[in-house]
């Protein structure tokens, strides 16, 4: 049996750090033992894993950015869901902060192991609340040495999941909480790079406005701005299992998170200039 991992795998750049965080929470597959005994093998396959995105995102830290990437599965806890159980999208399917259903609708838990509220607290104590409270040390450290910060928050998702959305999902979905989440300058500059992208669909504010994380850290008007990037899956792998990385298909989406990143980088408040750098 492997070890245990923690609870995230955070690659800093050098001593010029950045005031960008690439944060990805979806893209864990680990499930403790104790959990995986209650699940049914949909549950077991973790199916909805937002595969490879740290893979996608792991140039990164050489650019100047910090990544944080989650080790645990998303069927364990949701990182990017509200701890109160609030609803992200009102009126549309969601998922809970320890789902129930796949994306396709089928049971995670066999009969009698969905966990109950107790349990739900309990792995929002020892898994979802750490997590936060790391991102939020780095995001204070960051905004401390700059003035500001920006979360850059990475998804992928099939590109064709009817439970959510009809049809097929734009490649490129950018999400600002219908703007609340970051400066608009920075949104508009941000999916220029994705709109502008030869070969690739994009929408701003589409189906995916952000989640949890965009929508908590998103205060501008406490310098820090947060984005959302849902990617659809079928620009950089196989969406059939075993859902294996395509090097070839992925170069052409790596070069626009590069240069998304790179933008990101090169954009300075208006107010509040970096003047560390």
């Amino acid at each position: 049996m492997s070890a245990t991992p923690t609870l995230w795998r955070i690659l800093r750049p050098g001593s010029d750090e950045a005031p960008v965080i690439v944060n990805v929470p979806h893209a864990g597959t680990f499930l403790p033992s104790t959990i995986a005994a209650a699940l049914t093998p949909a549950g077991l396959g973790v199916i909805d894993t937002d595969w490879h995105v740290d893979r996608l995102c792991d140039f990164a830290p050489v650019t100047g950015a910090t990544l944080m990437v989650a080790t645990h599965s998303r069927v364990v806890v949701d990182l990017n869901r509200d701890p109160s159980g609030a609803s992200l999208y009102a009126g549309a399917s969601n998922t809970e902060i320890c789902p129930t259903t796949t994306f396709a609708d089928e049971p995670i838990y066999r009969p009698g192991q969905v966990p109950a509220a107790a349990e739900v607290a309990r792995r929002v104590e020892q898994y979802w609340r750490p997590y936060h409270r790391e991102l939020a040390a780095i995001i204070a450290r960051l905004k401390a040495r700059h003035g500001y910060c920006i979360v850059l928050d990475a998804h992928s998702i099939a590109s064709e999941v009817p439970r959510f959305f009809f049809g097929r999902l734009p490649d490129l979905n950018l999400g600002t909480a219908d703007g609340r989440s970051c400066d608009p300058a920075l949104a508009q500059s941000a999916f220029a790079v994705l709109s502008g992208a030869d070969g690739f669909t994009s929408v701003h504010n589409g189906r995916f406005k952000g989640g949890y994380i965009t929508r908590h850290c998103g205060q501008p008007n406490n310098g820090v701005h947060a984005l959302q990037l849902e990617m659809a899956q079928c620009c950089y792998l196989d969406e059939k299992a075993p859902r294996q990385f395509d090097v070839a298909r992925a170069a052409g989406l790596q070069s626009v998170l590069r240069q998304l990143t790179k933008q990101l980088l090169a954009w300075r408040p208006a107010n509040g200039v970096d003047t560390t750098r």
